[in-house]
């Protein structure tokens, strides 16, 4: 049709706790929000990304879209976890075209899992510290990964035109929101059961790492410790007040876990300095559920000595007042970054 409007695909981040839709309208470095929403998940449906109830993530995939009217067919989708491996390597220069032929047999030798059952691809960066060496982003997906997700937005009655991986959206979305920024930056994406790790140079990621860590940490240990429903154990971690418990023994178990996600964050910060010989980082960005619990990112920055901030996806998105509540954008607004990252993403897109 010569005058069809273009859609824009929705973006759809599919997380242990909730799934989170965005879509935008734009592109480049303007974006406005078209639609945005979340559904919860019952525990136990997903599992440190593991799907184990396909069908009820499906069902409240079909829940989310027809409480935000969403027409198109097209979503963008990422995963994260165990399954994803993402590593800088060090290769002999070529050309784009010659290390797409090449990179899936350069690969072998950094992934632990077999070659025929991941999906392999790559981004050069640039020039390598040796004469005629590059330096490229390898990253791989195992399969079944893939497919448990792409089947599971393909039930809803949608078509995955793009799958990514969560530590990217988080940059594409800061890429947008924030200066890039001289020196190192990190950004967590701290879910409920999986935190993504980017650690970017100048802008650039030199560091990637997904740890199966997260906010359900508290959930268990206050049903675990202070004998807690998981109803009011999320409540709880949400800073909301139950009737006929301890609150002195709630903080204590609540700052013992902080204490243990944190000690976490600084073992892969050391780890990143011991392995890449650089320097340490300079500012910590936070999203995902974590970055609401209170006194996580004071506790955070004292203990790692280094500045951080919540991170807000919506910063530099033009955000209509009439249409979006803006109590629920600013509660909720952690919770989006990997998703407003998706719903950066074209199909056109490489």
């Amino acid at each position: 049709m010569l005058f069809s409007r273009k859609i824009e695909p929705i973006a759809i981040d599919i997380g242990s706790t909730y799934i989170k839709l965005v879509q935008l309208k734009g592109s480049g470095k303007s974006f406005s929000l078209v639609k945005y929403g979340m559904v919860p998940l019952p525990a136990e449906v997903i599992v440190e990304g593991a799907v184990m109830d396909a069908n009820r993530v499906s069902e409240a995939i079909k829940e989310l879209l027809n409480s935000q009217k969403v027409k198109t067919k097209e979503v963008v989708l990422s995963v994260s976890g165990s399954s994803v491996i993402i590593k800088r390597i060090s290769i002999a220069d070529m050309t784009e075209e010659e290390l797409a032929e090449s990179i899936k047999w350069e690969a072998e030798q950094y992934i632990p899992f077999s070659i025929d059952d991941v999906n392999v691809d790559f981004q050069k960066l640039g020039p390598g510290a040796a004469e005629g060496q590059a330096d490229v982003l390898l990253v791989a997906v195992k399969k079944d990964k893939i497919n448990d997700y792409v089947n599971l937005v393909k039930d809803a009655g949608l078509e995955p035109v793009i799958v990514d991986v969560d530590a990217f959206a988080l940059a594409n979305m800061c890429e947008l929101n924030y200066e890039v920024e001289a020196g190192i930056t990190a950004l967590l994406n701290i879910g409920a059961s999986v935190m993504n790790i980017n650690i970017l140079r100048d802008g650039v990621s030199i560091f990637t790492r997904d740890i199966t860590v997260g906010g359900n940490k508290y959930t268990e240990a206050l049903q675990r410790d202070a004998s807690l429903s998981y109803e009011d154990a999320e409540k709880v971690k949400r800073g909301e007040a139950v009737d006929g418990v301890d609150r002195e023994q709630l903080s204590g178990i609540m700052s013992s876990v902080t204490e243990e996600i944190v000690a976490q964050i600084q073992q892969s910060f050391d780890f990143f300095r011991s392995t890449t010989g650089s320097d340490k980082v300079n500012h910590v960005l936070v999203s995902g559920g974590c970055a609401k619990i209170a006194q996580f990112i004071k506790v955070l920055s004292e203990r790692i000595e280094i500045p951080v901030d919540v991170i807000n996806p919506f910063k530099n998105i033009k955000v209509d007042p009439k249409h979006f509540d803006a109590g629920f954008i600013s509660d909720t607004a952690p919770l989006a970054a990997v998703a407003v990252g998706l719903a950066m993403r074209r199909p056109s897109d490489r």
